[in-house]
């Protein structure tokens, strides 16, 4: 069977009807009928697939290393060569769609941890194909991916998790329930920076060509995106600056640093709200701009006030309020946020980790609510992930959730595209209404021979 015929495959074994992704014009074909995933007892292993097994994919396929690794799938042998150490007996691919092909009947779950630009075409053939998926963060490379995602998710039933980790702890919990207590009030702000980019951007023009590495399947790596020239500059690592590959700052980051802000104060619940590139420095077609600071704002939702959100990269940082001592660390330091409430501040690290009152005075006689929240056993986003596919339970970052909050995290690169302008989204619609150019942001064309996705 030819490796395009998988997707075929995957099309036919559904029925399926049409559904309007209106914001960019274009139908979708979604099944109704599923591919319905296998039954697990408590005491059957998972079998376990890894797209993209190098760098972060050999901790993420690591963090499965319980279950049977069958096969492991990465375009880049040399840097794929610790996970086959490893795991020497799982079979090894350079090309997912062949992986899928051959060992249907043999994969149960994928975990995808390939650049950005590859999570959505991975993602959305291994779940036609009753597949559980695990996906790193961000969840897809544009806003009408998520959307996607979230509902092939729901059409299939798969489970699916996102690798926002933090989501996973229990100090991101411990900040919802402080945020619903009321420790500081109605949240008016929330401030989110990070130390990324730790990579170039501010690049305007492409790289020049150098010779494929020889164990790189460059074609491969390269996906739907438009076909340039190998360049050390791109892979195995920098790609996250470059447009076409990554989604720079806000994608590395902002689904681990925006998720305490997104969950705790409900802005899933928001139906539309507005975002605007305040600064940047060094933005252009090729790559992210080297710093930028976004402001979102978003209205009344459920029984939250109206709060906004801003976000920093490239070093820039919030200013620091009069009333919390220069002594008193903000987040981690060079990551974290800061709410400001109308009666203190509540700060958080990276992932949630360490939340807690300032100033330090505030918490002297502060005691933390309840825990009303499930805590996740381990804290372990790959346990939790596990445990839902074996008991039919849902997980906590699904793509219920997590395609949410990656489509709002990404239209902070929409905003970087609009020269200063504010954009108005409308959630339903997945719509900016008062930019129809910046629409087109929503998606993006795809290679011929992977346009394989229902956009």
């Amino acid at each position: 069977m030819g490796k395009m015929d998988l997707t075929r495959r995957a099309f036919l074994a559904t029925a399926t009807t049409s559904a309007a992704l209106t914001t960019v014009g274009c139908a979708t074909k979604m099944n109704t009928a599923r591919v319905v995933p296998g039954k697990y007892s408590p005491s059957d292993k998972v079998n376990v697939a890894g797209i993209g097994v190098g760098g972060k994919g050999m901790s993420d396929i690591w963090g499965c290393r319980h279950e049977n690794i069958v096969a492991l799938c990465d375009v880049d042998w040399k840097r794929a060569g610790e996970a086959f150490y490893k795991f020497p007996k799982a079979k090894q691919y350079k090309d997912y769609r062949q992986m899928l092909d051959e060992m249907d009947a043999e994969i149960d779950a994928c975990v995808i941890s390939t650049p950005d630009h590859t999570h959505a075409l991975a993602a959305y053939t291994a779940m036609m194909m009753g597949k559980h998926v695990y996906v790193q963060k961000p969840l897809t490379h544009t806003i009408a991916e998520a959307r996607l995602l979230q509902e092939t998710a729901k059409k299939t039933g798969v489970k699916t998790q996102m690798g926002n980790q933090g989501h996973c702890g229990d100090g991101v919990r411990d900040l919802c329930e402080m945020v619903w207590d009321g420790a500081i009030g109605d949240v008016k702000e929330v401030h989110i920076w990070t130390n990324r980019p730790v990579w170039p951007q501010g690049i305007p023009e492409a790289l020049p060509a150098q010779d494929v590495p020889a164990d790189m399947a460059w074609d491969l790596w390269i996906g739907a995106a438009p076909m340039r020239a190998y360049n050390k500059g791109y892979a195995p690592f920098n790609w996250r600056g470059w447009w076409d590959f990554g989604c720079g700052a806000i994608g590395d980051m902002a689904c681990h640093i925006m998720d305490p802000a997104f969950w705790s104060l409900k802005l899933i619940e928001a139906k539309e709200f507005t975002v605007q590139a305040i600064y940047e420095d060094g933005m252009n077609s090729q790559t992210a701009p080297n710093a930028s600071v976004i402001k979102y704002e978003f209205p009344a939702r459920a029984d939250m006030k109206p709060v906004t959100l801003y976000w920093y990269d490239g070093k820039k940082l919030p200013e620091r309020p009069a009333d919390i001592p220069a002594s008193e660390q903000l987040g981690e330091g060079d990551n974290g946020s800061l709410f400001v409430g109308t009666d203190g501040y509540l700060t958080t690290g990276c992932y949630g980790a360490d939340s807690r009152l300032l100033p330090v005075e505030k918490r002297k006689n502060y005691k933390k609510p309840a825990k009303t929240i499930e805590r996740i056993p381990g804290e372990d986003p790959y346990r939790d992930w596990l445990r839902a596919i074996r008991k039919d339970t849902e997980t906590a970052s699904n793509f219920s959730y997590a395609g949410p909050l990656t489509e709002t995290a990404n239209l902070g690169n929409v905003a970087l595209h609009a020269d200063g302008k504010e954009l108005a989204y409308n959630v339903k619609k997945m719509k900016i209404t008062n930019n129809s150019a910046s629409n087109q942001l929503l998606t993006k064309e795809y290679r011929k021979g992977w346009d394989i996705l229902p956009l």
